[in-house]
């Protein structure tokens, strides 16, 4: 007798890697899955349904869904049966880059009520059931960036960190109710979104920046980031493989980065624990010597960094 699906919530849904995620489990061929593709604003819901295809209204359904409301997470879960979730996937946030100094605290505050907040206020509804049940694996779609802390993206990356930090702890005590919890962590991905976040910020103002710094973030860090997008950038779709092999692992792991070509850019705070190489490093590649910066750049694009990393 097979084993029935299990329902499976996603975070983040209209677009990008929520969006590959929600159709690749509902097209799982033996069809494991209930998904249940959540998104804050179903006015964005027409490519998810194109994508989903014969899937729609049998392995997958749809549901507004905002993690910043209690009251949106509580209307979500009492619309799945018996409101029971057996894999939650914290797959939505925001982004922010910019000098510092150009950022307002609103806007910082922003990122964390949708990246920390959010996922805890997920984790929270969810995790009595699971208790109770003692079973349950719970997904998080981290970055590389709660690992390391990369120049003009201090905000997205602290709340990475505390993403790391608490999904870590909390993992301890869930393992005796048998519980797992998974870090994703994928390097750069392309996205339409992304390419239009890079436009933005090129033309912005940051107001309270003085112009050395405005000029090192224009000059210096989106000509690197941008090169970093095109040669080491991963798609959503490549992503969203590696998270299903972590949702269909007889053993979750606690992390899984996703993409091989990153992985020498964090290799050096693994070899120095203190740090110290990793920010040395990093500031004479993009403030003096940004032409090394983007030769390596390009050579990690080559073929021997082209196989993606897959849980065992």
């Amino acid at each position: 007798m097979a084993d029935a699906p299990r329902t499976v919530l996603i975070s983040g849904c209209s677009s990008g890697i929520g969006l590959e995620l929600a159709v690749q489990l509902a097209h799982d061929p033996r069809q494991r899955y209930q998904v249940v593709a959540t998104m804050r604003d179903l006015g964005k819901k027409g490519t998810l349904e194109a994508a989903a295809g014969k899937a729609l209204g049998q392995t997958l359904t749809v549901a507004q869904l905002d993690v910043c409301s209690d009251e949106s997470v509580a209307q979500c879960l009492s619309c799945i049966q018996g409101g029971e979730v057996d894999v939650l996937v914290n797959n939505a946030g925001v982004g922010l880059v910019g000098p510092l100094e150009g950022l307002s605290l609103a806007a910082m505050q922003n990122v964390f009520d949708t990246n920390f907040f959010g996922a805890v206020r997920l984790v929270k509804a969810v995790l009595p059931s699971m208790k109770r049940r003692r079973q349950g694996h719970i997904v998080v779609v981290s970055s590389v960036m709660g690992l390391q802390g990369v120049v003009f993206n201090e905000v997205y990356a602290a709340s990475k960190f505390a993403m790391e930090g608490f999904f870590e702890s909390l993992a301890v005590q869930l393992l005796q109710f048998n519980i797992f919890i998974s870090l994703v962590e994928p390097g750069p991905v392309v996205t339409e979104f992304e390419g239009k976040l890079l436009e933005q910020v090129s033309t912005a103002e940051f107001p309270g920046t003085d112009p050395d710094t405005l000029s090192y973030f224009r000059d210096l860090y989106l000509p690197a980031s941008r090169e970093l997008f095109h040669n080491v950038g991963q798609s959503p779709q490549d992503v969203a493989k590696v998270i299903v092999k972590v949702i269909g692992s007889a053993r979750p792991p606690l992390r899984r980065q996703t993409n091989t070509r990153y992985t020498p850019l964090t290799a050096l705070k693994a070899v120095d624990p203190s740090g110290s190489l990793y920010v040395r490093t990093s500031h004479r590649l993009l403030f003096r010597w940004p032409r090394l910066l983007k030769l390596g750049l390009r050579c990690l694009a080559c073929s021997c960094f082209r196989t993606p990393v897959w849980p065992r």
